[in-house]
């Protein structure tokens, strides 16, 4: 029974994951030199996203329930070697069984599994949105004062004035705290928080091949393997 709440868990954050990458896929796909396609577009867009927001809202609320119900959370399996060496080597043994990733690659409709940051590993991640968060608070207890100023930093403010981090979380459209009174906006796709990703390891000087992503098709198919092997 407890296995199978946690999947449905699961599977319900990766259809709103999926949901973002397909917005993503759709926008990229329309002609931008075609002013009706591009009109076309982002009437789309703009309806979508009210729908995605709304559908997001209650996927939030009701994952939410089911985990106070349940006693089931979804970080409950997570492992990070941050704070011990020795279990540090154990998981970055775990996870070295399994294929590298880049942060150069595409993530479009894959899930994440763990990730090894600067020799740091963390496995039983769940969701991008969460490696995203776990990923931002290893930045900031690695430099606490740069990551208090993230949110003045124009790197992290696009052109239409939406910020990635802020103090007031109303100022996002999906928070969460992340440290010292900082939020950071997760309402994005796989890809977009790669980039985000990126873009944090130049500000606080950590070279990119430092950063490791592991996928859970990945390690499926490697215990189905083993399994077969057996």
């Amino acid at each position: 029974m407890d296995r199978r709440i946690r999947s449905i868990l699961e599977d319900l954050e990766a259809v709103r994951e999926n949901l973002l990458a397909l917005s993503d896929d759709i926008w990229l796909s329309i002609d931008h030199n075609d002013s009706n396609a591009l009109d076309r577009g982002y009437e789309f867009k703009k309806a979508y996203n009210q729908k995605l927001e709304a559908f997001d809202s209650v996927a939030t609320s009701l994952s939410g329930l089911v985990q106070q119900f349940t006693s089931i959370q979804l970080d409950a399996g997570e492992e990070s070697g941050a704070e011990d060496e020795s279990e540090n080597t154990r998981i970055i043994a775990e996870l070295n069984r399994e294929e590298p990733h880049s942060l150069d690659e595409d993530f479009t409709y894959l899930r994440p599994h763990g990730f090894i940051l600067d020799g740091k590993g963390t496995l039983g991640i769940t969701t991008w949105r969460r490696m995203y968060e776990v990923f931002c608070l290893q930045l900031a207890h690695r430099d606490a004062d740069r990551f208090r100023r993230l949110p003045e930093l124009d790197d992290f403010t696009s052109s239409r004035g939406h910020s990635s981090f802020s103090r007031d979380e109303s100022t996002l459209r999906q928070a969460t705290a992340i440290a010292d009174g900082v939020f950071a906006e997760v309402n994005l796709s796989a890809n977009s928080l790669r980039d985000h990703m990126k873009k944090l390891m130049k500000t606080f000087r950590i070279p990119e091949d430092q950063m490791t992503v592991y996928l859970r098709e990945d390690r499926d198919s490697t215990r189905d393997r083993v399994a077969k092997a057996e």
